[in-house]
């Protein structure tokens, strides 16, 4: 796995098999050792850290207590036998989904891989393999330079290689900030977090940077024409292209704080709202790449005159639109629905001694705040949303019944990718489940104070679903 350009992985490959095999066989030959043990084992198989149920032979846990110098004294946890292997199963399994790796260039299906691949908490061995594969010599995967990448994902094929695109000075910090939001997206959870937030500063600085120079040398002008120059229209894409990874890592940076508890029931509802916010920002900026890709695309095989009659027609979007469209209104509709609950039921309001709720606002959104991400939003901008929130209104816009409508067409599109399917499946239960507690809540009166309301994250990890009981 250490050869230069994933030359290895094949061969790795072969080696976690073997591996899987061997520690199968290890398994197996557990009951045979226990067999040839006179001694019965008192602990249970479960905290036994040998398979006969022995004590381990030249082997103290307690040795190593006072050795450590910079730490108290203390004695290291053991796995216990069954958990060593299962540790060992999960690691060569993570390994061999690094060594499938097809070594993609496209830099939307890696950042994909690797937001996947995180759902499955991989240990430190693997994420720093997949850093070391993504990451050689300043090039992807050690072979494509990160200038390569960008005009890849720019749908622009005649500017791979051009030396005056790759010495360009906003595409080589663009190049720099991809390599970082790489290493950044393989480290742990809290970690990634914490990282991704800064970065975001960053992002953003050059996204200005880029809209100050695009007006600076072509003026006003924000509209795709059928004349304009090659190097207009690559500033153009480059802007609407780093704004777009700039909302996906604020959404993410969002998302994360779910897996990581970092948010309570009373702070749902302005989570959800920023969410909302960001996702439809996500959608617009991609709707926009698209535009200017499917644009290229047409100057290459349609005359001028033709051209301005089919840039006005409806362009279909891909797949990866109408999902974000599910988490738009996933977002818009808990949000919603938790903000008439709190105006209407007085719960899921926690007021504390501490900390005031903007003072709560600006400890979950300081960074995205300071990166004006989005531009002109505020603590002031959630609570007008939030007061005009409505039982009424929720019922009347249906949000999660809006999200059944998207999903059959999704499914077809999605059938080829798994993953894609279970992450639609879940999005369903959620809906399904939203929209019947919608309808009980609605029902039976927010205000009736034997109505208990509470949110778990029963189907999916970031977007939770109302349990509606009776007290």
């Amino acid at each position: 796995m250490r050869k230069p350009q994933g030359r290895g992985l094949d061969l790795a490959r072969k080696h976690v098999t073997s591996c899987l095999a061997e520690l199968s066989s290890m398994l197996k030959s557990q009951e045979f050792l226990k067999s040839q043990s006179d001694i019965t084992s008192q602990k249970g198989d479960e905290s036994c850290t040998t398979a006969s149920g022995c004590r381990p032979i030249g082997f103290d846990v307690s040795l190593n207590s006072r050795l450590l110098s910079p730490a108290p004294p203390r004695a290291v946890q053991i796995l216990a036998w069954s958990d060593a292997i299962r540790y060992f199963e999960k690691l060569l399994h993570d390994l061999d989904i690094i060594c499938a790796l097809s070594l993609d260039p496209v830099l939307e299906n890696v950042l994909h891989f690797i937001a996947q691949f995180q759902k499955s908490v991989p240990d430190l061995v693997p994420r720093a393999f997949l850093q070391t594969l993504l990451v050689q010599d300043g090039k992807l995967y050690g072979r494509d330079l990160f200038c390569d990448v960008i005009s890849r994902a720019l749908s622009l094929p005649d500017i791979i290689g051009d030396k005056e695109f790759q010495s360009n000075e906003f595409v080589v910090q663009l190049g720099q900030l991809v390599t970082n939001l790489l290493k950044i997206l393989c480290t742990n959870t809290a970690w990634q977090r914490r990282k991704l937030g800064k970065s975001l500063q960053d992002w953003s600085t050059i996204s200005i940077q880029l809209e100050l120079a695009l007006k600076r040398e072509f003026g006003e002008t924000r509209n795709v024409l059928a004349d304009e120059n090659m190097c207009m229209r690559v500033s153009k894409q480059l802007l609407v292209w780093s704004q777009e990874h700039t909302y996906w890592i604020a959404s993410r940076f969002l998302i994360l704080g779910f897996e990581l508890d970092l948010y309570s029931p009373s702070e749902y509802c302005m989570v959800y709202w920023y969410m909302h916010v960001v996702f439809i920002k996500l959608i617009e900026k991609m709707q926009l790449r698209i535009l200017a890709s499917n644009e290229n695309s047409r100057r290459k095989g349609k005359k001028k005159k033709d051209h301005s009659k089919d840039s006005v027609r409806d362009t279909p979007f891909p797949s990866s639109c109408l999902l974000l469209q599910c988490y738009v209104l996933l977002s818009e509709g808990l949000s919603m629905l938790l903000a008439a609950l709190r105006k209407e039921s007085k719960s899921f309001q926690s007021p504390s001694i501490f900390n005031t709720e903007q003072e709560r606002f600006m400890q979950h959104f300081d960074l995205l705040q300071k990166a004006q991400i989005p531009e002109c939003i505020t603590y002031y901008s959630f609570k007008e949303a939030a007061a005009q929130a409505h039982m009424a209104d929720v019922m009347k816009y249906n949000f999660f019944k809006e999200i059944q409508k998207i999903i059959p067409s999704l499914k077809g599109s999605f059938a080829s990718e798994p993953e894609k399917l279970a992450e639609l499946r879940q999005i369903e239960q959620v809906a399904e489940h939203n929209r019947i507690a919608l309808n009980i809540i609605n029902h039976v009166g927010a205000s009736d104070p034997k109505l208990r309301v509470s949110f778990e994250f029963t189907h999916h990890p970031h977007f939770a679903v109302a349990v509606v009981k009776r007290s």
